[in-house]
């Protein structure tokens, strides 16, 4: 077992090659048991390192460990297993508790979602897009095992094969802008050869100017320079004003409405 906060690029590539082989070896499933400090970093890595998968794969986790009466173990793990045997919908998704009524898991899509509360059980949210279903270990309650919230999804298809691309570029780091922000942080990965930039910007995907010189050499030294937004919702949108304008011409990326940890993985 690792501590989910001591999940990096080691355990990634070996997961990814994990999953890989019990798809060629035909499983119908795979169910991740993970921790969910960092979770939505795992679901966005694996989205990328494990494409067109033929089946779904589910991370799961609990927020209340399962001594604890309102522990969410036991159920979280019995709709994820569910998930893996019976659910239509092959990606890489987090199943974990839906609303404080215990219900329901949702099925969040593994580059969408994020934990949003240290403590809750309802703590991962599907953040710019609908959940793709709801999870239900007993029907009486609601009416179906799955619920499809969101029809835009890959389907199940025994036939199709993954593509596994287990590789990590380490030398990236995500930069979250605040007022003051020194051009000497953006020079010293320059320096120390870096090969990209996420920047989690003010608003619509804006920085303060005495930023742009560093930016631009930063593009210009070879690293690849993003732009989300630290909002979380909403859109990188960096024609709207000059200073957005310029960061453009810089040679900066928008990446639209993509959540920061998944533009970093």
């Amino acid at each position: 077992g690792v501590f989910s906060e001591n999940m990096g690029p080691e355990q990634y590539i070996t997961l990814a090659s994990a999953i890989g082989e019990e798809i060629e070896k035909g499983a119908e499933g795979i169910v991740i048991g993970h921790g969910t400090d960092t979770m939505h970093h795992t679901g966005a890595v694996l989205s990328f390192m494990v494409q067109n998968s033929p089946v779904p794969i589910v991370l799961v986790g609990s927020q209340r460990s399962s001594d604890r009466p309102s522990s969410d173990a036991a159920i979280n793990l019995m709709n994820a297993v569910r998930t893996a045997a019976e659910c239509p919908i092959a990606e890489v998704m987090l199943c974990m508790f839906g609303p404080t009524s215990d219900q329901f898991d949702l099925l969040h899509r593994g580059t969408r979602c994020r934990k949003m509360h240290s403590s809750y059980r309802s703590t991962f949210r599907s953040i710019g897009d609908l959940p793709l279903a709801t999870v239900c270990h007993s029907p009486d309650e609601c009416g179906d095992h799955f619920r499809i919230l969101n029809p835009d999804y890959m389907p199940r298809d025994p036939n199709r094969k993954p593509i596994i691309t287990p590789t990590f570029e380490s030398k990236v780091t995500i930069q979250y802008y605040y007022p003051g922000f020194d051009p000497d942080i953006i020079d010293s990965l320059i320096e120390k050869g870096y090969r990209g930039l996420v920047i989690a910007g003010t608003g619509l995907g804006h920085v303060n100017k005495p930023l742009y010189p560093a930016l631009r050499k930063a593009v210009e030294s070879g690293m690849t320079v993003v732009m989300t937004v630290q909002t979380l919702w909403g859109y990188a949108q960096m024609y709207v004003y000059e200073t957005g304008r310029e960061l453009l011409q810089a040679g900066v990326l928008p990446l639209d409405n993509m959540l920061p940890e998944t533009a970093y993985m």
